[in-house]
């Protein structure tokens, strides 16, 4: 391997330090008040946009932009096809910006709360696929347009729940494609996704993005008239994750799973010897569990906290 990659791996394998860890989560959960929790968090590697005072959904934006600067970071020190990982990991921050600026431009100005001001988008740099032609799209056709013409594809419909869908299926089957090692989370991801979808809100995505989810999950699989019939014809890349969740209205369990094997497959990647992609992947997943998790104890706090059995709890919180 170049020097690039030795460069990209060791800067990886230094940002596992930025990670608040099982203790540092704990006492953020622990705090009895989220003012409490953000006093803490002042002192941590999330410190950069935590401000006093700050709403529960203000407070885990905040650990979810420090997330990102370091993701940045990371794909800055890396050979191009590292920078291509870093970018299809982190793609769920522009579909977040997308969402938002989606909801924006769908928003009645007459309704109750529309003139709360927006949080502003996250800052991609060069994280960035299509945002800065999403964000002067003006109607949501414009915007379902731009996204038809960029590596994110037709989401078939524009309507929130399309561009939601569509989005989630073309970054799972991105990732799957450009980063080999996390092709499983890919996966997995994506039956949950579509269970969901399918089985819980009873909704159907549009066939574009059936078409698409086929490719990761196959033809049978995507066209069952049931949820047992569903989990049965799933790949074994993506059955694992529902294997003992006999119903769909229990899919709900399946995320904090998701989460605990990425976080295995992570440290497992990121302690291999080699110079090359997997530590950096590693890297990028241990960074966005200790982030996925903080935000958890966050919302635990925001409720009284309290020091009982907080790792089964923060798995139950939003995050």
């Amino acid at each position: 391997m170049g020097a690039g990659w030795v460069a990209g791996v060791t800067r990886a394998r230094a940002l596992r330090t930025r990670c608040l860890g099982a203790e540092g989560i704990g006492e953020v959960a622990a705090s009895t008040t989220l003012d409490d929790a953000l006093r803490y968090l002042a002192a941590t590697p999330y410190r950069h946009d935590v401000t006093p005072g700050a709403t529960p959904a203000e407070a885990q934006r905040a650990v979810s932009a420090t997330l990102l600067w370091h993701l940045r970071v990371l794909a800055g020190w890396q050979p191009a096809t590292g920078a291509d990982a870093v970018r299809a990991l982190a793609a769920g921050f522009e579909f977040s910006n997308t969402q938002r600026h989606l909801r924006a431009l769908a928003a009645d100005p007459r309704q109750p709360g529309s003139e709360r001001p927006a949080l502003p988008p996250y800052r991609l740099g060069a994280l960035a696929t299509a945002w800065t032609r999403l964000a002067r799209t003006r109607t949501p056709s414009e915007l379902r347009t731009a996204l038809a013409a960029s590596v994110w594809g037709d989401p078939g419909g524009d309507s929130l729940a399309a561009v939601a869908t569509g989005m989630r299926v073309s970054a799972a089957l991105r990732l799957a494609t450009t980063v080999p090692d996390a092709a499983r989370w890919a996966a997995a991801r994506l039956a949950l996704l579509f269970g969901r979808e399918a089985f819980v809100v009873g909704r159907r995505m549009p066939d574009v993005s059936v078409r698409r989810a086929a490719r990761l999950l196959g033809p049978r699989a995507v066209g069952a008239g049931s949820y047992a019939d569903f989990r049965q014809a799933l790949p074994a890349t993506a059955r694992w994750l529902l294997d003992d969740i006999d119903e769909a209205a229990d899919l709900w369990r399946a995320e904090a799973r998701w989460w605990n094997a990425v976080e295995r497959d992570g440290r497992e990647l990121l302690r291999r010897s080699r110079f090359g992609p997997q530590p950096v992947v590693g890297a990028v997943a241990l960074l966005s569990v200790d982030a996925w998790r903080t935000r958890g104890a966050l919302e635990l706090a925001a409720r009284g906290g309290g020091p009982g059995d907080w790792q089964a709890e923060v798995l139950d919180a939003p995050g």
